[in-house]
């Protein structure tokens, strides 16, 4: 059985309740109603009103240069001709791209009239009226992503933290059989998450809400920091005690993944183990002091990660939300796996 998207079920709605209206009223043409509906359904509230608008203001232009040059040069093929010729350029010369399909049917029944008359005016009205009105009907209900946009946040918290984990794990043991997917799933996410905050910002009319999309371009600066850390953590051929310091903040780091802004502490944090860092003993060897440039440009790039975060800004009442999503799932992750070593 193949899926039927809310959109497809709006423009089934839409198209079929024009049709009907426009019966009603007796009008000519009426199924055009339906098609017009059909041509404004869009998928977001911004983009339903934008394209509505040049919708009217084409077809209004349309009316026009119809009504001017047929009635002018005659109802004649080559004069329809000339018309598209003059009404595409200037609808994309006021930015009407959107109407042109839609003025074209209204053009295309004054054609079909042979006359333009006050009666055909209003019929080719309505035809709009009708169409564009249903169509930003259907459009009032458009289903939050809200939901999720949580759920990626929480999946891109998790994949961070499982980096930081294999990152601490291979500073210790110099060797780890970890593959390194999480980097490559990260960008997959992002991408994902930015596109149904965009969708979820063109659905809110009256406020302006990038929140999340604020967040996921900030895990995206982030994202960059990691790639650049993994070739200095893959360097590190041999053990050190400051290894060590660096792979339980690195543990940390990763259990300290989420909305809230705890930058400030881990900044504090960060700065006591680059002065423990700096009062060890110089290097003896080659060897040493590569490892310990390696070190140092390590905790630079995670000085730069967390200053990322402490610049993005919050709203607190999502990171609450945020954080219990968080907790929610990690808890019905633990129970599936309970069962199945029951099993």
């Amino acid at each position: 059985m193949f899926p039927i998207g809310y959109r497809t079920i709006k423009t089934a709605l839409g198209a079929a309740l024009a049709v009907f209206l426009a019966q009603q009223l007796n009008l000519d043409f009426y199924a055009s109603a339906g098609i017009i509906t059909i041509l404004c359904i869009s998928v977001t509230k911004k983009d339903s009103l934008k394209a509505s608008w040049e919708r009217v203001v084409a077809c209004l232009a349309g009316m026009l240069y119809a009504g001017v040059l047929f009635e002018l040069f005659g109802y004649e093929p080559w004069v329809l001709a000339l018309l598209i010729l003059l009404f595409i350029p200037s609808m994309v010369k006021i930015d009407a791209k959107k109407g042109i399909v839609t003025s074209a049917v209204i053009m295309l029944h004054i054609y079909t009239f042979g006359m333009i008359t006050p009666a055909v005016v209003l019929n080719e009205l309505l035809l709009i009226a009708i169409g564009i009105s249903v169509a930003l009907v259907m459009n009032l209900y458009m289903p939050s992503v809200e939901h999720n946009l949580l759920e990626d946040q929480v999946r891109i918290e998790e994949t961070f933290a499982s980096v930081w984990k294999e990152y601490a794990r291979f500073i210790r043991e110099q060797e780890t059989d970890w593959d390194g997917k999480e980097l490559a799933e990260a960008p997959v996410f992002i991408e994902d998450g930015k596109t149904k905050a965009l969708q979820s910002i063109e659905n809110h009319v009256f406020r302006y809400d990038d929140y999340f999309y604020r967040y996921f371009h900030m895990r995206e600066k982030q994202l960059e920091v990691l790639e650049r850390t993994l070739p200095f953590v893959s360097t590190l051929d041999r053990s050190v005690w400051q290894g060590e310091r660096i792979a339980a903040y690195m543990d940390r780091l990763g259990k300290g993944v989420h909305p809230g802004n705890t930058s400030k502490e881990m900044l504090q944090e960060l700065a006591d183990v680059k002065e423990e860092l700096q009062q060890s003993e110089l290097p003896q060897t080659r060897e040493e002091f590569e490892v310990r440039s390696a070190l140092y440009y390590i905790l630079h790039e995670m000085e730069q990660y967390l200053n990322i975060k402490r610049r993005f800004k919050p709203d607190d009442e999502r990171t609450e939300t945020a954080n219990q999503e968080k907790q929610t799932r990690r808890q019905r992750r633990k129970e599936k796996l309970a069962a199945r070593q029951q099993r």
